[in-house]
């Protein structure tokens, strides 16, 4: 891989890093303000509505200029959602700011990698790319819920930091030191001399073709199924970020801090997979991982019989490598189809809105669970059975579609 990669994936990582850790300061905040419990999923669906209301817009403006300098523009509202926080916004409006700035990120850091790299080194990229985030995903946790440690918290407090009279204040000072860092990697990302599209005015054009887009994926024989599987995992994922916090609560009697460990062990399996897809899977076999969807469904049913620590950790670790070892082929898979459809900004923002979609719907309905007083068992069951089926649906409708036309068979067979 070129150097210019290298810069990217620590780019990402850093922005990834502080909206990780600023979930678990942001659930901490809440809980000290002793707002209802619904609203800690809450969180998530203030951070992902920017991701659909403005996916028509975000692909356009991605492709409009170097990639560098949307992410640039893109932390710079991040810094300014912290900034939010720090100054004693409610969470979750400070939060969806972040989420603007994330929506507008994510089609240029995805998109970048289309114009930066061959087709040959885009599951490579992807498994750099999922694992990274996912490693963020672990040290983000693990930092934030470290930080609202009490001990901690009086240390941050000890170190006299500028214009800080809590120590929640001083958690969010450290976090948007990491949002300022990764904004310096975004400075020296390389421009790809790929030609921008100039940004048109009319909003009426930009949906217009933003639905033009949305369809096409759909219609596509292999963008339709690897849409569908990554737009089921991110709303499984984000659902069960805030699952297994309360599982952990429940069933194991861990704090907040040590719950939001638990969600780092998770994510530890998810790098394992995703490095070992992009090590083995090719393009053409990508599609043959999707029967691993549904034992991850089955997998989290199990979460219901485990009481101790040590196997709820293996079991979680499990549940994540079946989750990593079966996004990042689908993740590239579906990139790979989207740029030769229409472009990388555009298919990005239409992956952006199903996927976010799906954690905006997913995110809510768990909100709705718990305000209704289901138990976190109950929660995890009718999860677990929702995500399997669905993936087993999507199964089935490729081996239909695979019987009118092998269209993976056109795929790249090569090896990495």
């Amino acid at each position: 891989m070129p150097l210019g990669f290298y810069i990217i994936m620590a780019a990402q990582f850093f922005s990834a890093l502080a909206d990780n850790a600023l979930l678990i300061v942001a659930i901490a905040l809440l809980r000290d303000m002793a707002a209802p419990s619904e609203y800690e999923p809450l969180l998530k669906l203030f951070f992902t509505v920017s991701y659909v209301a403005l996916a028509a817009f975000v692909g356009a403006f991605a492709d409009s200029m170097p990639k560098w300098r949307v992410m640039l523009i893109s932390n710079t509202i991040k810094i300014g959602g912290c900034l939010m926080l720090f100054l004693g916004a409610h969470p979750l409006f400070a939060y969806a700011v972040i989420g603007l700035g994330a929506a507008a990120y994510s089609p240029a850091k995805y998109g970048i990698l289309t114009e930066y790299l061959p087709h040959r080194l885009l599951v490579v990229a992807n498994g750099w790319i999922e694992g990274l985030t996912v490693g963020a995903i672990i040290i983000g946790t693990v930092m934030g819920g470290f930080m609202i440690l009490d001990g901690v918290a009086d240390g941050l407090m000890g170190l006299g930091l500028p214009f800080v009279d809590t120590p929640f204040e001083a958690a969010v000072l450290v976090i948007g030191s990491l949002y300022l860092v990764a904004a310096i990697f975004n400075l020296y990302i390389p421009d790809t001399g790929v030609d921008h599209k100039p940004l048109k005015s009319n909003p009426l054009y930009l949906l217009h073709d933003f639905n033009h887009c949305l369809r096409l994926l759909w219609r596509d024989k292999l963008g339709q199924i690897s849409l569908a599987v990554t737009t089921l995992f991110w709303g499984a994922g984000a659902t069960l970020q805030f699952i297994v916090i309360k599982w952990a609560e429940h069933n194991l009697g861990m704090s907040l801090s040590q719950a939001s460990m638990m969600q780092g062990v998770v994510a530890l399996g998810v790098a394992a997979g995703s490095i070992v897809a992009a090590r083995y899977v090719t393009l053409r076999k990508s599609v043959r991982v999707i029967p691993l969807g549904i034992a991850m469904g089955v997998g989290v049913i199990s979460m219901i019989f485990v009481n101790s620590t040590s196997a709820a950790m293996l079991l979680m670790v499990t549940v994540g490598a079946l989750a990593g070892f079966f996004v990042v082929p689908m993740n590239a898979l579906l990139q790979h189809r989207g740029h030769i459809l229409m472009g990388a900004g555009h298919s990005i923002a239409v992956q952006n809105f199903n996927e976010n979609l799906s954690i905006l719907v997913m995110t809510g309905t768990y909100a709705l669970l718990i305000m209704l007083g289901l138990s976190i068992n109950t929660v995890i069951v009718l999860f677990g059975l929702f995500v399997a089926g669905t993936m087993l649906l999507v199964k089935l409708r490729h081996e239909a579609n695979q019987r009118e036309f092998d269209s993976a068979a056109l795929l790249e067979d090569r090896s990495h």
